[in-house]
């Protein structure tokens, strides 16, 4: 078992945390992101790491400096939101947990980008942190294939298991018992985070493209000028084909629970969120809005 330092920040890298503790490691000190001020109060709230590193009675720092006086041999990153810099490496060279297939979606949004731009499979990549943005030679990776049913969410879940396994695989030993690192082949794409402009729904785009958009969650479209989130749909019909619009439609059009979009194709909304109001089935939405003959979504 080795001696380590841990740093992250967000919900998906609580796991991998657990994992190294329950797996006898020595986690001398975790790093993680400062608090932030959330809420009506603006009370301090801590990362999702933080609070696990806590609750497990270890160490917890957002000074990122701290790792120098650890003691530590090795560190761990998963997710943790910043470049850690070639003084920090010198003195305790990291490894980091990468949700992709590098150099495939280096950067912040990888397993979001993924699903939007239609790949069939991704990975995880367990790597060597260097001063560049995800630029390191990878120690062990693991593929899989990404349901088109499957939300961000759900997928984020499977790579974090795919992750743990990993980690256990190779950090039995410590540093020295990881394998012989290999460098990134291949072009190198960029997975830049997620705006809010991402996550609008243009209707004059496919079903198919609009459903990924769906599957990262808090997609968002406008109806009667207020936003509507879409936060389940289905491009599908029950026999599982393509569902087609009618002749002459207009992007955005409403018939009942089917949105007409491009190419021909329609998506069925499941369930939506109006502006200030909890999500419901999207049936129930219509019952109560109840769209006028040839009322679109959108601008």
């Amino acid at each position: 078992m080795a001696r380590l330092v841990y740093l992250g920040t967000p919900e998906a890298a609580i796991e991998p945390l657990r994992a190294l503790v329950a797996a006898g490691h020595d986690i001398a000190l975790v790093v993680s992101r400062p608090d932030k001020r959330r809420g009506r109060g603006s009370a301090l709230v801590p990362s999702p790491v933080k609070a696990a590193a806590s609750e497990l009675g270890l160490a917890v720092t957002d000074v990122l400096e701290d790792v120098l006086g650890s003691g530590a041999e090795l560190g761990v990153v998963v997710a943790y939101g910043r470049i850690i810099p070639a003084e920090v490496l010198e003195a305790v060279p990291m490894v980091n947990l990468h949700f992709s297939k590098l150099p495939r979606w280096r950067g912040a949004a990888p397993v979001e980008r993924a699903i939007l731009a239609g790949d069939a499979n991704t990975g995880v990549c367990l790597m060597a942190v260097d001063v560049g943005l995800d630029t390191g030679a990878v120690y062990a990776e693991e593929d899989t294939t990404i349901d088109e049913d499957e939300s961000v969410d759900e997928l984020k879940r499977r790579l974090v298991a795919i992750g743990c396994r990993l980690l256990k695989d190779h950090l039995g030993a410590g540093r020295t018992g990881l394998p012989t690192p290999r460098p990134q082949v291949g072009t190198a794409t960029y997975a830049e985070k997620i705006r809010p402009e991402d996550l609008e729904l243009h209707w004059e785009l496919a079903a198919s493209h609009l459903r990924r958009v769906v599957h990262l969650g808090r997609a968002w479209t406008t109806f009667r000028g207020k936003r509507l989130r879409v936060l389940r749909a289905d491009r599908g019909t029950p026999a599982g084909g393509e569902l087609t619009a009618p002749e002459g439609d207009s992007p955005g059009a409403l018939t009942g629970e089917l949105v007409t979009a491009g190419e021909g194709t329609r998506l069925r909304l499941i369930t939506v969120q109006p502006e200030g109001k909890q999500p419901m089935a999207a049936a129930d939405w219509l019952r109560g809005v109840r769209p006028d003959s040839g009322e679109r979504l959108g601008g």
